[in-house]
């Protein structure tokens, strides 16, 4: 019967998780010892009828109620350090980490790849590579664990949790559930392959485990920019600031300044937020009111708007860039705004990502506004009612852009 004591070791994390593990096993057998053998001692040595001097009882010994004291101190302290670093490295991925999209469902595992690969209970990884796993749930909580790697991470419908890990071993490992989520919980389960970098190059020719030979998979940001134009997202955000809403370009992990006055950094959680509820996330400067539509769990799946925003972190970022006013570093040239994002003056406003576009119903919009995706004014060469030319966001260069005119009091996002 094989019945090993400890699963196998195949990450970076378990040699040290495992010693931690160890040493919290053999404090509690040791004191469980301690406190069981005295607890036999004086039951033996002072039971009843036992001829024991019991005519002096003592009750207080300050060097024993300080040694019982300050030892255990010492070693639960010097086990939450211990404990501490391996669980900061775990949930702090390295720069250079590649990151694996996962949703959590009833009952299955979604795991998708930069490069568009797309499986269901299944992970290919190679050996020797830093990844970055960024899990949600799409209904309720589930637990994403590979005893293998030391690793467990529960994956919350409406945020975003990360994990990293790097594989050591080839080989296939069990992926599990940890949280209860309802009736086939049992069932959802999968695995983890861990590949040689050759095998692994063979199974990325082939486009993953669905594809076939040289089969052109899209990338998860090639994906995002065919949405963010099917959504008509680029009618408003361009490669420039504008009266209309702000850039996109270079503003992944850049400070933006909210309506409320609060300064956030504009990292994955906060572009998932800015998509799902736009007007939670007024910026300041664009006014009270957005006119951008809320993308709610009906409209765009929880993939879909992570391919979103892994198209605009295609589009630069700009992280530890100064909030004064949007001035900070760009990846595009940004000549058309004054003042930037952040500090617009208060009638200048935008629809956030995702405006919808212009009526195309022959009708024009009414006096002291202006269509989404237009910037208030007709061109020339345009008939009145319909959408003026979007911009295309496109590795930093931008197709057309528009001149700006102040628009009606409605707020942006992002």
């Amino acid at each position: 019967m094989n019945f090993p004591f400890l699963p196998e070791r195949a990450s970076t994390f378990s040699d040290q998780i495992d010693a931690l593990g160890l040493v919290l096993t053999s404090l509690t057998i040791f004191f469980t010892a301690i406190v069981f053998a005295l607890l036999l001692f004086f039951g033996i040595r002072y039971r009843r009828g036992s001829k024991v001097n019991r005519a002096k009882p003592q009750h207080h010994n300050l060097a024993m109620e300080l040694t019982w004291s300050i030892i255990p101190l010492i070693l639960g302290l010097a086990v939450f350090v211990a404990a501490m670093i391996p669980y900061t490295q775990i949930y702090n991925p390295p720069a250079n980490a590649e990151e694996i999209f996962v949703i959590g469902k009833r009952w299955m595992w979604h795991i998708e790849h930069t490069n568009g690969i797309r499986e269901n209970n299944e992970m290919h990884v190679p050996m020797g590579r830093p990844f970055k796993l960024t899990m949600i749930s799409q209904d309720v909580i589930h637990g994403f664990y590979v005893p293998a790697f030391r690793i467990k991470r529960d994956a919350i419908p409406g945020r975003y949790n990360t994990v990293w890990f790097e594989a050591t071993r080839p080989g296939k490992y069990h992926l599990f559930c940890t949280e209860y989520c309802g009736t086939n919980h049992s069932e959802m389960g999968g695995w983890v392959y861990v590949m040689t970098p050759g095998d692994y190059a063979d199974w990325l020719k082939r486009g993953g485990t669905q594809g076939a030979n040289d089969a052109r998979v899209e990338t998860a940001a090639e994906q995002g920019r065919e949405l963010f134009t099917t959504l008509a997202c680029s009618n408003c955000h361009g490669t420039q600031d504008t009266v209309r809403a702000p850039s996109l370009v270079g503003i992944y992990n850049r400070p933006r300044k909210l309506l409320s006055g609060q300064i956030v950094n504009a990292d994955d959680e906060y572009l998932r937020g800015a998509i799902r509820k736009p007007e939670d996330h007024l910026l300041e400067g664009y006014g009270q009111v957005t006119t951008m539509p809320a993308y709610r769990d009906d409209q765009l799946t929880e993939e879909q708007v992570h391919n979103l925003i892994v198209y605009i972190k295609s589009l630069g970022g700009a992280a530890g860039s100064p909030v004064a006013n949007g001035k900070g570093p760009r990846t595009a040239p940004i000549s058309n705004s004054r003042e930037g994002s952040l500090g617009r003056p208060a009638h200048v406003t935008s629809p956030g990502l995702g405006g919808s576009a212009a009526p195309t119903n022959g009708t024009t919009p009414p006096t002291g506004s202006t269509a989404p995706g237009t910037n208030g004014t007709t061109p020339a060469n345009a008939t009145p009612g319909q959408p003026s030319t979007a911009v295309e966001l496109k590795s930093g260069a931008q197709t057309t852009s528009s001149p700006s005119a102040p628009t009606r009091n409605t707020g942006s996002t992002l």
